[in-house]
């Protein structure tokens, strides 16, 4: 029995889940080629050529420029990753790598991070061009490698050995915002305007190797343990910025509660919950544990990897802090360290993101918030881009669509990728 013809954009993504580009991070990776392989296809089908860049072998970027009506504007750089955080299939309900569309869903490692946006920026740019038509401005088309690792291998490279690929270009849209989320019973959107900074560390204890079976008051997992724990349930206070300032007031807006309890007014935006209390403070997660190599034998030397995002500007003071948790015995490595920005909710781009968005779902109020995580835009932030995350996505109330990323049972509306192709469209020959 034949497959059901789906609407391009969903056929597209599907592709790209299909293709496992699965990053384990610290240069541990399936590679991207064959995804920015297809990807450059699809562009040079539409008449663009293509730039391709591998600072590493199967480590492959690749980008197309597409001519604007009025090339003497800024070009705006639209960019996404086609790495994905790996997926252990038996925790899913489905292949994580089958791209399964089902009951109007698209399943799939990628679906929410972030081939859905992949899909959605190629076919509004094909939109455009099969139309016979340009866009406004010229645009960079830009698919990166190891986004998921910080960038190192990717966008970071790209921007320091190809930075001719964005000349003209000032400003870019990329993941995480745009979407939708149900505040009481209300839909609004969330236009990502900054991110927190990305500091990734190595906890190092160490200890006297041993039997097991011995009396052992100097045991390197007993140190690293204690370290975790300390950190693990470190509570960080609440440290408000412009933005969450103003994402507390536009839900206060919609719902009328009060500002001044932000974990409270965050509450209410449902399964959306926790991913804007973290936007509120530091997070400090642990998330890699490694010791030891037979079970009587203690060893010598005991690793823990913590995941900490912290607030724009604040990174020095909480290194500090997290020393003191930890104390003294314990040596803190910094394996990345990234930037964290915020820009204005203001200008004629978030303008013009507004009105496509209006148009498409009329009367919804766009709400700017900062992001817990980060995007590449860190990386073209070097070159003066100013970044956004305008991934536009009309969803369903009770879908948990930030609790998936990274999560199992990825998953997207069909329908939601649809509207996101056409909202980019419309921005794109209007801007």
């Amino acid at each position: 029995m034949p497959e059901p013809q789906h609407p391009e954009v969903a056929r597209l993504a599907r592709d790209l889940i299909r293709i496992d580009t699965s990053n384990f991070g610290g240069g541990r990776a399936a590679g991207e080629r064959e995804a920015a392989e297809y990807v450059g296809a699809y562009l040079e089908g539409l008449g663009l050529q293509t730039h391709y860049y591998e600072p590493v072998p199967r480590r492959t970027n690749v980008m197309a420029r597409v001519t604007g009506r009025d090339s003497s504007k800024p070009a705006l750089v639209l960019h996404g990753h086609l790495d994905v955080v790996p997926a252990m299939a038996e925790d899913w309900t489905v292949d994580p790598f089958a791209g399964e569309i089902r009951d109007g869903m698209l399943w799939g490692r990628g679906a929410v991070d972030m081939k859905n946006m992949d899909a959605m920026i190629l076919t509004a740019v094909a939109d455009i061009l099969r139309a016979g038509e340009q866009p406004e401005r010229d645009l960079v088309l830009a698919f990166f490698a190891d986004e998921e690792n910080g960038g190192v291998e990717g966008s970071t490279q790209v921007v320091k050995d190809h930075p001719e690929w964005f000349a003209g270009a000032t400003e870019a849209i990329s993941e995480v915002g745009g979407y939708s989320i149900t505040v009481d019973d209300r839909r609004a959107y969330l236009l990502q305007v900054g991110e927190k900074a990305l500091i990734w560390i190595r906890l190092v204890a160490k200890g006297r190797a041993g039997h097991g079976s011995r009396f052992h008051e100097n045991n390197a997992v007993v140190k690293l343990a204690e370290a975790v724990a300390a950190i693990g349930r470190t509570r960080w206070p609440i440290r408000l910025t412009p933005t969450t300032t103003a994402l507390l007031q536009g839900l206060s807006d919609l719902t009328g509660r009060a500002v001044d309890d932000p974990d409270a007014l965050a509450a209410a935006a449902g399964p959306a919950e926790t991913f804007l209390r973290s936007t509120f403070r530091t997070t400090t997660n642990p998330t890699v544990l490694t010791a030891g190599y037979k079970h009587n034998v203690i060893p010598e030397r005991a690793e823990a990897l913590i995941d900490v995002r912290v607030i724009p500007g604040t990174e020095d003071e909480v290194l500090a802090e997290l020393q003191d948790i930890v104390g003294e015995d314990i040596v803190i490595e910094t394996v990345v360290r990234d930037i964290g920005m915020e820009t204005p909710f203001s200008g004629d781009l978030v303008d013009t993101m507004v009105s496509s968005l209006g148009r498409h779902d009329p009367g919804v109020p766009v709400i700017p918030y900062l992001l817990g995580a980060g995007t590449d835009n860190k990386a073209l932030s070097r070159l003066g881009i100013t970044g956004y995350g305008f991934a536009p996505l009309r969803l369903p109330a009770d879908l948990d669509f930030t609790g998936m990323f990274h999560g199992v049972d990825e998953r997207v509306p069909v329908e939601s990728l649809v509207f996101g192709q056409r909202v980019l469209t419309d921005l794109l020959r209007s801007y």
